[in-house]
């Protein structure tokens, strides 16, 4: 498997080994140390904290004069030749720090796996993202599986069942969908169910013999531990004790008869327990380094297969000589630099530098505005609404919905997913609470009014930002006052608006290393207890452009 950060960008890091992916960690840790204002920094407070006042004037005279383009291709660590030699070295040490995201060649790393294109059935539900997830991920676990003889996937975070099904159907896997939610079971267990027909009657026909398959299991559970999945290998080693019946082709109906409890497809020996493979799709904060710490636990867990998502939802503790189950930072060699990032550092680590790259101009600038118009609202709120910043009182998503719709449309009129998939989550941004885009007016670039520059008239914006901040006002449930200032503020603020996107890409630049030092902490937990394990790697699986959480943990035991 492919396991460092060698390659293209310059980079000069490895993890092949603890000691190699602990010097990585200090290398990063070292670099963030003078762009503390930046993680720290929240984009909604650009004008009421002047966070432009930070960063080298240098930079943003240079910056602010660069194409929307330009800005962009920040983050992928594309540096100009006129910029300022600091500058250049900011963009391009953050790159060559940060973990490459090209997807894997999987069939160098999994000899032999296949990926094949999924059934209409199967599908049914998934948009293009999900559909590439699974198709991937599922062939990847099935070698897996293969590879270490392991009898059974514990699908984590399981949601409705989509990955578990794969598995269950296509690769013929016994599979335990774990999830929090009953009713993520509930749906799981009735779409399986749905399948099944379509399977058992698919097997009826074919002219193999002895094909069997096994539905999902749904499981329920607030909390994965080492002792509960110790329970279920020695449970699936119990026929009578599941009930998960197994269809072949000798039977006469869609549906096993009520009750049926078949023989379990895998023989077993007496006290036998069954192997079991830890899976995760982008179990969301500490779920993901639970599943690490079960791993390393349980006896019964021979692989596990993390892709983690939701930094921001990560509990994280900076005090070294705690002993807790914090999720950042996991690992003894981190927990001894003493670091703490803080939930908008998580927040910033979410970004997708390709998904920047691949916006387009048109689009960049539409974003930029709306950065623009929701620090400037952040300004009356703070002025004449101070409660409302003291309650921690969240915006909203208003605009997600009417973005979503924007791109399908384009989708549909093209069939560029990866073109609607970039613009819309861009436009949503990770910056947890916040919006951008409240008002209608801002979510579709047809109506968003343009100069010959290609930015809006100052008359243009001011008018905007103004039904921006009724929207706004009426989404928080606040009556909009005639003693408010708006067009005073909106010009304080408008003198600096051509900084917000310099601002907003410089600090997006550095999303990708701190993902890399998250996900390297992780990696480095796994290789401490190096005795238990055979390999410990960290794969790009996805295409990062559909899919940016796309780098997944594999390791396997000795």
């Amino acid at each position: 498997m492919a396991d460092d950060g060698g390659g293209g960008g310059g980079r000069k890091h490895s993890c092949k080994t603890a000691s190699e992916t602990l010097e990585w960690i200090h290398a990063i840790i070292e670099f963030l140390k003078p762009y503390r204002f930046f993680m720290d920094a929240h984009v909604v407070n650009f004008f009421k904290d002047k966070l432009w006042e930070a960063v080298d004037r240098e930079w943003l005279d240079c910056l602010r004069k660069e194409r929307a383009e330009k800005l962009l291709h920040i983050p992928s660590g594309v540096a100009q030749d006129n910029w300022p030699d600091s500058l250049k070295e900011y963009v391009l040490t953050s790159t060559s720090l940060s973990l490459p995201r090209d997807q894997a060649d999987l069939l160098e790393a999994f000899p032999g796996v296949r990926t094949s294109p999924l059934n209409n059935v199967l599908v049914q539900g998934m948009n293009q993202k999900k559909k590439h997830e699974i198709e991937t991920l599922a062939a990847v676990i099935g070698s897996i599986a293969r590879r270490t003889g392991a009898r059974t996937i514990v699908d984590v975070g399981s949601g409705q069942g989509y990955l578990a099904q794969v598995l269950s159907f296509e690769y013929e896997l016994s599979v335990i969908a774990v999830d929090a939610s009953s009713h993520h079971g509930s749906i799981t267990e009735a779409r399986a169910k749905r399948i099944e027909k379509h399977y058992a009657a698919k097997i009826r026909k074919s002219s193999s013999e002895n094909k069997v398959f096994s539905i999902p299991k749904a499981v329920t559970c607030q909390v994965l531990s080492p002792t509960m999945l110790e329970d279920v290998s020695s449970s699936l080693l119990q026929a009578n004790d599941l009930e998960n019946p197994t269809i072949s082709r000798e039977n006469n109906d869609d549906t096993p008869p009520e009750g049926h409890r078949s023989e379990s497809p895998f023989p077993s020996k007496a006290n036998e327990k069954s192997s079991l493979v830890l899976a995760g799709l982008h179990a969301c904060g500490d779920l993901s380094v639970t599943m690490l710490r079960s791993f390393l636990e349980c006896d019964a867990v021979k692989a596990v297969v993390s892709i983690g998502c939701c930094y921001n939802l990560l509990s994280e503790d900076g005090n070294k000589e705690a002993d807790n189950q914090c999720g950042f930072p996991l690992s003894a060699g981190a927990k001894s630099a003493s670091l703490y990032l803080g939930k908008n550092a998580r927040d910033l680590a979410c970004q997708s530098a390709e998904r920047w790259r691949n916006l387009g101009e048109a689009d960049g600038l539409q974003n930029f505005e709306l950065h623009i118009f929701r620090a400037a609202f952040q300004m009356v709120l703070c002025q004449y609404y101070p409660e409302v910043i003291t309650r921690g009182t969240t915006i909203g998503r208003q605009g997600k919905a009417l973005r979503r719709k924007h791109h399908r449309r384009i989708l549909e009129s093209n069939g560029d997913i990866k073109s609607a998939i970039s613009g819309t989550e861009f436009a949503q941004g990770v910056e947890s609470g916040s919006t951008w885009a409240i008002n209608p007016l801002l979510n579709d670039p047809s109506t968003y009014p343009k100069s010959l520059n290609g930015k809006s008239s100052s008359v243009d914006r001011y008018s905007v930002f103004v039904n921006y901040c009724k929207a706004g006002l009426g989404r928080l449930g606040l009556h909009d006052s005639q003693d408010i200032e708006l067009f005073s503020l909106w010009k304080e603020a408008e003198e600096y608006s051509d900084l917000v996107g310099p601002y907003w890409a410089l600090r997006a630049g550095l999303g990708p290393v701190l993902e890399t030092l998250l996900l390297l902490d992780r990696l480095l937990f796994l290789q401490e207890h190096g005795n238990v394990l055979i390999e410990a790697v960290m794969l790009p699986l996805f295409d990062p452009l559909l899919s940016p959480r796309n780098m997944a943990l594999i390791a396997e035991k000795a």
